[in-house]
């Protein structure tokens, strides 16, 4: 189904939802909270604080040990290696379109409304949650593309253009020996809006395509129409001719250094775990890269997972940071392969970190013993097939704006839209994530 290029804006609230308003909170916003917390075990043991307040937060990092010390006289003195790490919150959002209808037939029923809204409600908040995972496990915002030089060709096809409306087939190839190139099917869903950006990966700012520019401008938007994961095609379409797709497909591959990212996404996501394993170089939270201040990283070159790796970046991390990782993340394709590596399949059980869910949601996975005791591991959709991440959950934070959730500072949570018979609802809210990148590790490039 190709977009129909329709937007839906905002026009003005109503005093007849208030009443609505009152159920919609009652009965949801307790479980959109639980369900942002627990969704999967990353997010669920990330710590979360709702503290952020003024223009941006500041850490203050230790990078040496200080003092001085000798034996046989008094020693010399010296002071430590102090950096100051920062960063700014970002504005991450999910809505909902409620039918106006159901909810006037409703407004003598409690019951008769959750029935009516219930789905609509839940999925927004499990598709922010979705969300929050692609940004944690993401960089930048970008879906996929040809990020990397040997990455091979993705190829573009056009498949219709009649009528306004322009249709695109992408496929990306089998990166040989490896993964597939610029492909994670975790992050394409049908339905959601796309953008195309050309030189995202060259360094610079990329640019956004669209005729109308901007993020904001419907025209530079297209819609994920179609996921085909057995042949690793994916259809977009928009009410546009894409400069960049089009160059692409008379070439037969996207421009290189070209990306899709998620609306508006680009340059615009929190910072996620990708981000920070992968910096090498520069500076993280405003702070160089260095010893003290840089994850560990294994490169497999396409061998298989085994235990030697396994210990060899967990007892890397522990001689560097002192401490060893507390959970293992992997891809479904190497968590597999560690099912069938590992003899003993014992199950290891992990709570959330919030109070008020242990005892009722947690997460199970399979034990690894380390030098610092058992650890558990668990599979996340969202990290590529050749990965497995190493975490220190207690230098995993997110840091949120005060009152994330449902947006009702108006007094109401819908929104009347313009042109249509529906209310709008905003979930969401400003965060950004610190993580610490010393405690963490990554193996990457592992056979698939």
């Amino acid at each position: 189904m190709a977009w129909d290029g329709n937007s839906v804006p905002f026009n003005y609230t109503s005093t007849a939802t208030n009443a609505a308003t009152a159920l919609f909170k009652i009965n949801y916003y307790k479980r959109s909270e639980n369900m942002y917390n627990s969704a999967n075990v990353t997010l669920g043991r990330a710590k979360k604080r709702f503290d952020f307040t003024g223009e941006r937060r500041d850490v203050a990092t230790s990078l040496s040990f200080s003092g001085g010390v000798g034996s046989g006289s008094i020693p010399r003195a010296n002071v430590g290696s102090y950096e100051k790490a920062y960063f700014t919150a970002k504005k991450v959002y999910a809505v909902c379109l409620v039918d106006r209808e159901s909810i006037k037939a409703s407004m003598d029923s409690k019951g008769a409304f959750v029935k009516a809204t219930r789905e609509t409600v839940q999925k927004t908040v499990e598709s922010y949650n979705r969300n929050t995972s692609r940004i944690l496990f993401g960089s930048k915002g970008i879906l996929g593309g040809r990020f990397h030089t040997d990455a091979g060709t993705n190829v573009v096809r056009t498949i219709n253009g009649v009528g306004g409306v322009w249709e695109y087939e992408i496929t990306f190839p089998v990166q040989t020996g490896l993964t597939v190139g610029g492909w994670k099917e975790a992050n394409w869903e049908e339905r959601d809006f796309v953008q195309v950006v050309t030189g995202c990966t060259t360094g610079a700012v990329g640019t956004v395509d669209g005729s109308g520019g901007g993020f904001e401008s419907t025209t530079a938007f297209f819609e994920v129409t179609a996921v085909d994961s057995s042949t690793r095609t994916v259809t977009i379409s928009g009410p546009q001719n894409s400069a960049q797709l089009d160059a692409g497909h008379a070439a037969g591959n996207i421009v290189d250094g070209d990306c899709i990212v998620m609306q508006g996404s680009y340059e615009n996501d929190p910072i996620g775990i990708k981000e920070i394993v992968d910096t090498t170089s520069g500076t993280l939270y405003n702070i160089t890269v260095q010893r003290r201040w840089q994850s560990t990283q294994e490169d497999a070159s396409g061998a298989g997972i085994t235990t030697d790796i396994m210990n060899k970046i967990m007892l890397d991390i522990e001689k560097k940071f002192g401490k060893a990782p507390n959970l293992i993340v992997s891809s479904y394709t190497q968590f597999r392969k560690i099912l069938n590596l590992l003899e003993d399949q014992k199950q290891y059980t992990v709570e959330p970190r919030s109070k008020d869910l242990k005892g009722k949601i947690s997460f199970r996975g399979v034990e690894f013993m380390s030098s610092m005791g058992s650890v558990g591991i668990f599979p996340e959709r969202f990290v590529e097939d050749d990965r497995v991440y190493f975490l220190n959950d207690n230098h995993l934070e997110i840091h949120h704006r005060p009152d994330f959730g449902w947006f009702d500072d108006d007094g109401t949570v819908f929104l009347r839209t313009a042109n249509d018979d529906t209310y709008e609802a905003r979930y969401g809210g400003y965060w950004q994530t610190y993580i610490e990148p010393t405690p963490h590790g990554v193996i990457h490039s592992l056979a698939v």
